[in-house]
């Protein structure tokens, strides 16, 4: 019983008609339940052959309005990017990639492309910072005896080679390198996804759960200086820059999953 609540719970949650009387103590209101069709004792299975869209009434759409913004909010970016999409003038095949990223950091490119001497010692202090996250994922495990960040680290790389071997991207006509740069010596690498923002979301969020909230905080500013210069060096398209960040935060999760089901594993074996 107490599964099948859960799910009609969960199931009920963006329901309009999901609402709370002021004369039921909390309880869910009968009539509202009903009117929606979710039957509470099934899991949420239609009841009386109606789909409960067909028993909205225009109180029940101010209701998902009024407590549900922010899949209100997300809906009608939906439909705006629908339009962007459909609308769209593609990029000709003779043409570079459009990155809305670079077309921000133009300036900052032409002085990085002009002065060789700020681009080496910003992309030396870039290798400083992907040398903290090596250090500081590494130490995690080595002296702290946690293995959740590097196996995150793990998990994230390789996917990262898969998927930048799978489909690899043509280096940006204006890439401005340096020796100084990580991977050191202007060597190939994969463009999709970036390995630097990845790595440093996987630190920040361990360091999170650990209460190293400065700490976290310093990271997250320097991945952001980190962007702008990656962007500005044409090191990466920002759509690497943004899946680094889904990907540090995706494998963290995995990696947490894994640990735990291990535990479980282990206690079930008595081991």
């Amino acid at each position: 019983m107490k599964t099948a609540e859960a799910t009609a719970a969960t199931t009920t949650v963006l329901s309009p008609g999901y609402k709370r009387s002021p004369k039921s103590n909390g309880k869910v209101n009968g009539t509202a339940a009903k009117k929606t069709g979710v039957n509470h004792g099934n899991g949420g299975d239609i009841s009386n052959g109606k789909a409960s869209f067909m028993k909205w009434t225009l109180d029940d759409v101010v209701y998902v309005a009024k407590y549900h913004r922010l899949p209100c909010f997300f809906a009608a970016w939906f439909l705006f990017f629908i339009y962007v999409e459909y609308t769209l003038r593609m990029v000709p095949d003779s043409s570079p990639p459009f990155d809305l990223g670079f077309v921000v950091t133009r300036s900052f490119h032409r002085a990085l492309a002009s002065w060789p001497e700020l681009n080496s010692l910003l992309a030396a202090l870039n290798t400083v910072f992907v040398a903290m996250q090596s250090v500081y994922i590494i130490g995690t495990w080595v002296v702290e005896g946690r293995p959740r960040a590097i196996i995150s680290a793990l998990f994230m790389f390789t996917c990262r080679g898969i998927l930048g071997y799978s489909t690899q991207l043509p280096l940006p006509q204006e890439f401005v390198g340096s020796g100084m740069d990580f991977p050191v010596g202007n060597v190939s690498f994969f463009l999709f996804y970036s390995g630097h923002v990845a790595g440093s979301v996987i630190a920040s969020l361990d360091m999170r759960r650990m209460q190293r909230w400065e700490l976290a905080w310093l990271f997250d500013i320097l991945n952001v200086l980190q962007a702008v210069r990656l962007l500005g060096t044409r090191g990466h398209y920002t759509i690497d820059l943004a899946v680094g960040v889904g990907a540090g935060i995706l494998f963290d999760s995995l990696a947490g999953k894994y640990i735990e089901s291990r535990r479980k594993s282990a206690v079930a074996s008595g081991v």
